[in-house]
């Protein structure tokens, strides 16, 4: 169960992160009253997670999923360059996780 949790908890720390560029600063209502209860969702996740998985491998691959699909939704949302470079990167951000999947 701590691995869907903190899979769960990725996918909210990639709803608060582009909810960000929707609040426009913290200015529209809506947007920020999504984002902050993404922020909040996503860290008590975090928190169920690491009762049972080692605070490394949770923390890094939560990050990982987070930032993986933050910069993937970036290029989709907002033209973001999608650079082979930066599609390399994002693998390898992705390798990481796998073997921390493996390796825990």
């Amino acid at each position: 169960m701590a691995w869907v949790y903190l899979v769960i908890a990725g996918f909210f720390e990639m709803g608060w992160a582009i909810g960000l560029k929707y609040t426009e600063g913290f200015t529209r209502l809506v947007p920020t009253t999504l984002t902050v209860a993404a922020m909040i969702i996503s860290v008590i996740l975090l928190g169920l997670a690491l009762r049972d998985l080692p605070v490394g491998t949770g923390y890094a691959v939560w990050t990982g999923i987070g930032t993986v699909g933050t910069a993937l939704l970036g290029m989709y949302l907002f033209g973001d360059p999608a650079t082979a470079a930066r599609l390399a990167s994002i693998g390898l951000i992705v390798a990481g996780i796998i073997g921390l999947k493996v390796l825990s």
